[in-house]
């Protein structure tokens, strides 16, 4: 070893600017408090106007205000990671752990075979020793066609892997770089590139051509007996296990073309019953950890869904950096990569990127102790995962792990390995309470997490310059609301069960962390306080009731400076994570939308779930699009389309207000109330105003949009009828 025997594996810096941001926050917290005391001491007399209404808004400012300040530990003391690849390979090269890597998907429609297999090329073709790495395909869906395509994209591999690292490509997902923009190659290389993108074609019209027909082609069955397996298949909820080592690592002949050894490839859809639950993604992650420890046992874990393709080759080196410094790596039980997607809009239409949480967030929780798992582009450490707690003297070991002896057969070897992705296997057993992903929360990746940090151990985040993983957004309005019913949902149950980072975690982890954690596991309950505020101040409006102070009032100061004071710093916060102005104008009406919608539903069935009344359910976000909605998507015109109840919430708010709005308008236009308006209500005029800019995509789709994605007429009918029973009902009421 030379000089740089000593030196850290990567580096961590903390984030400028940290003393002026505390200022401004702790600033902003008196003018809460301010707004708190003006509130209680200035409660309207019983009987007199507006003393309900002045009710309610405090207690949806107090929540405004003690949820403002759990979101505080997001940004408290952000921290930004650097890693050093050239030191891991020059102490470590040799001596590089083997790693697992297992690709996920569930719906072969939802989820189409060749974007699967895209992902799985992608992995297959790291900068790393092939030998060392296998990758597993978890298909819930136990679709023969995904089997179909996985064994196309096997003989594949032999000609883009040697692609890959021969002209050291980038992005290393054949469909991602075929077609990007950029030809990094020359004249003479550029005959090897339409080689392979006619191989890569041809596999692509072959597995296209047999989604579409349904069905295997005869020679294809014929050939691989491992079609037989679908046999006795009855449906995708019941059928036995389906398992397949597509390239054997250890088989000599398991070459690419150039002769080099190729990843372990193996297909596995667990077994499932009608009769055994199959705990969602949890269960078929917990069935890959058990089967993989038979058949190569790596000690690093990397999880992908089917839609996260590799976009940096050197991933794996930049996570191991972490694991194997020598002074720190002990502590480190995953490394978590952020989500990013290839499909986001300029402006970030739905706000699907999540800018804030993913550039600022994550960082802040990686500064207390370390970032929440995502479940996917996620490194663990195996033996933590399945369940070992933290000690000091704990140091891994890689050259420990030692390979597993196989006498058996390939075909014994897996008949032997079926009953570890039995659906009974778990029942009795620390699977999914002590080891593996934890189960009975549609949220299972957060769960899992906050499980090993209370064990003791530490997460780290990182985010390099080159993304690592590139996803697909969901690309509807409809699709985006659903999931974030589905992950507030989730993040709620945690919330209410014995992992509650409000007392499952106390003393276990850092309070700045367990706060962090509080604050996304709370999204559902602020449905209910936005939901109030954008719609009793309008209508006290429509009435000329006043719920806030005067211009003229002292207690005016600290309701405009909070205000001021959030959005701005928000503004700045988004434009410094990357984003644009009209992005962040895009995030308030998605985080209206979400609060209003999806949140009010999670948390009514949570509710419902809690008393009995219903069971947790998951949803399986689409991937793909027609191309009207793509269009309309890349013009960033906002996309309804179905009929849901919520949407008919979200419409029935924006007309209520747009009544409420119109209706003073006119008044003060008029002359009748514009010095009334501007002197005691020009918050609430401010803010309905706002409210309405905020619906103009809403208008558009009820009143004036003639394309496939408006609203439909049922949605406006009912929402017109039920925002003028509102209003003319709240009239009569006073």
């Amino acid at each position: 070893m030379g000089s740089d025997e000593f030196l850290p594996l990567f580096e961590t810096r903390r984030a400028k600017g940290r003393v002026l941001y505390r200022l401004l926050v702790v600033s902003v917290f008196v003018g809460i408090c301010l707004i708190w005391i003006h509130r209680v001491s200035h409660i309207p007399r019983k009987g007199e106007d507006g003393r309900w209404g002045w009710i309610g808004l405090l207690g949806a400012e107090l929540w405004f205000g003690l949820y403002w300040l759990l979101t505080q530990a997001h940004r408290w003391n952000p921290v930004y990671r650097c890693t050093f690849k050239d030191r891991l390979s020059q102490r470590h090269e040799k001596d590089l752990p083997k790693v697992d890597i297992f690709v996920c998907t569930a719906d072969p429609v939802i989820e189409p075979p060749v974007m699967v297999i895209n992902t799985i090329l992608s992995v297959m073709a790291y900068d790393y020793p092939p030998e060392k790495l296998s990758v597993y395909l978890s298909d819930d869906g136990g679709s023969d066609l995904t089997y179909y395509a996985l064994r196309e994209a096997s003989h594949f591999a032999k000609h883009w892997l040697p692609f890959c690292k021969k002209f050291k490509v980038e992005p290393r997902s054949p469909a991602a770089y075929f077609n990007s923009s950029d030809d990094p190659l020359d004249a003479n290389q550029s005959k090897e590139l339409v080689l392979i993108k006619k191989l890569y074609e041809e596999m692509e019209s072959r597995i296209e051509n047999e989604t579409k027909l349904g069905r295997i082609p005869e020679e294809a069955h014929s050939k691989h007996t491992g079609f037989s397996q679908w046999d006795s298949y009855s449906s995708q909820r019941d059928h036995a296990t389906i398992l397949q080592i597509i390239i054997d690592g250890r088989d000599t002949n398991a070459t690419d073309k150039d002769g080099f050894v190729l990843p372990t490839l193996v297909y596995l859809a667990r077994e499932k019953r009608p009769q055994h639950h199959h705990n969602f993604k949890a269960g078929a992650m917990n069935a890959l950890i058990r089967v993989s420890s038979e058949i190569s046992n790596a000690p690093i874990i990397l999880n992908v869904d089917c839609d996260m393709y590799s976009n940096n080759s050197y991933s794996v080196r930049d996570a191991l950096c972490f694991f194997m410094d020598e002074e720190k790596g002990h502590e480190v039980a995953f490394v978590q990569f952020p989500q990013n997607f290839k499909n986001v809009t300029r402006n970030d239409l739905y706000d699907a990127f999540l800018r804030v949480s993913s550039e600022l967030e994550f960082h802040g929780l990686d500064g207390c102790g370390g970032p929440l798992y995502t479940g996917t582009g996620c490194f663990h450490r195996r033996d933590i995962l399945c369940g070992r707690k933290f000690s000091k003297e704990y140091k891994g070991d890689w050259r420990s792990v030692k390979d597993i002896k196989r006498e058996e057969s390939v075909l014994e070897f897996e008949e032997k390995l079926k009953g570890l992705a039995s659906s009974t296997y778990d029942k009795n057993t620390q699977w999914g309470k002590e080891m593996g992903l934890l189960y009975g929360c549609p949220v299972e990746d957060v769960i899992t997490g906050l499980s090993i940090q209370c064990r003791g151990w530490k997460s780290v985040y990182f985010n390099p310059l080159r993304n690592a993983f590139l996803g697909v957004a969901p690309n509807t309005l409809p699709d985006i609301l659903v999931q974030h019913k589905r992950w507030s949902e989730g993040d709620l149950q945690i919330f209410f069960s014995r992992y509650s980072p409000a007392w499952y975690a106390y003393g276990k982890i850092n309070l700045v962390l367990q706060m962090g954690y509080s604050a996304y596991c709370l999204w559902a309950p602020n449905s209910l306080a936005t939901l109030y505020y954008s719609v009793i101040p309008s209508l006290y409006l429509l009435r000329g009731i006043p719920l806030f102070p005067q211009n003229s009032s002292p207690w005016f100061i600290p309701f405009a400076y909070v205000i001021t004071a959030k959005h701005i710093c928000g503004l700045a916060e988004f434009l410094w994570c990357g984003g644009t102005i009209l992005g962040w104008w895009n995030s308030q009406r998605m985080w209206l939308y979400k609060r209003t919608s999806s949140y009010l539903f999670a948390f009514m069935d949570t509710i419902l779930k809690l008393l009995g009344f219903a069971e947790s359910g998951f949803v399986i976000s689409a991937k793909i699009a027609d191309q009207d909605v793509s269009q309309r998507y890349e013009k960033e015109i906002m996309e309804f389309g179905t009929s849901t109840p919520m949407f008919t919430i979200l419409s029935t708010l924006a007309l209520i207000n747009l009544v409420c709005f119109v209706e003073v308008l006119i008044e003060a236009l008029m002359g009748k109330g514009i010095m009334r308006v501007y002197e005691t209500m020009s918050l609430q005029f401010v803010l309905c105003g706002i409210l309405v800019l905020i619906n103009l995509p809403l208008y558009q789709a009820l009143f004036l949009r003639k394309d496939k994605g408006k609203l439909p007429s049922s949605i406006a009918a009912k929402s017109i009828v039920l925002a003028l029973f509102a209003c003319v009902g709240f009239t009569l009421l006073y």
